[in-house]
């Protein structure tokens, strides 16, 4: 089980914080009022804190346990603000609507895209299909990636096909919206991270023992237990 050494609020409450604030459409003040309710003072600052700490460590922890994707990705990016600027966020679903991977990024271009290919690849295989919108930087990064292949990913570019992710960036956005603005593109990427392993639990994307039968909160906090003590 995760463990909180040095911290004086037990690892129960941490994890209730965190689970809420990246599952639900909540700021940190939201949950600050909510936990003082329930007879917990917390300041929403050590929320942040444990936050940016643990969901992190959590969204690793998935990845050991994550269920199969199919060949076919449907790959766009989505735009996320931080300090007053957009940065971005690539992510690829299969034609099911299971989450592939995901990741955040300063720039859109197409180092960009060729890095998030490369991790979403080195987790989950080479793709025998990827649909994607007409971006030239899309279509550069594939087009290198390709050059080294004997079997080149098949690629289209059919917007209607991808409507698929493009519909799945709302699960994402609609938490992300009353977080009004991240103050650092580290934190970010943190939050985010959590915000996508909440959404690929509700997806039934995670596979442990006993899984098919638990809540949505029971399979979070059975990830949790997985989780070498820091």
């Amino acid at each position: 089980m995760l463990k909180t050494k040095g911290m004086r609020f037990p690892i129960d409450v941490i994890l209730v914080c965190i689970r809420w604030y990246a599952a639900y459409p909540l700021s940190y003040r939201h949950l600050e009022e909510m936990m003082e309710e329930r007879g917990v003072v917390v300041d929403h600052s050590s929320i942040n804190r444990w936050a940016i700490r643990f969901l992190p460590l959590l969204e690793k922890a998935f990845r050991k346990h994550k269920r199969p994707d199919s060949g076919s990705w449907r790959m766009d990016e989505t735009y996320i603000k931080v300090k007053g600027t957009w940065k971005y966020l690539y992510r690829a679903v299969d034609k099911e609507g299971n989450t592939v991977d995901f990741l955040s990024t300063a720039k859109r271009d197409k180092w960009a895209v060729k890095r998030f290919f490369n991790k979403a690849m080195q987790a989950h295989g080479v793709p025998e299909k990827v649909t994607m919108d007409k971006s030239g930087a899309n279509k550069a990064a594939i087009n290198e990636i390709n050059a080294g292949k004997d079997i080149p990913i098949m690629v289209r570019q059919v917007k209607y096909l991808n409507n698929v992710v493009e519909q799945d960036h709302r699960a994402i956005k609609r938490v992300t919206k009353p977080m009004l603005n991240f103050k650092s593109f580290r934190s970010a990427k943190h939050i985010l991270a959590g915000i996508e392993l909440m959404h690929l639990i509700r997806k039934s994307q995670l596979m442990m023992e006993g899984t098919d039968e638990m809540t949505f909160a029971d399979q979070f906090y059975a990830l949790a237990g997985k989780i070498r003590p820091v």
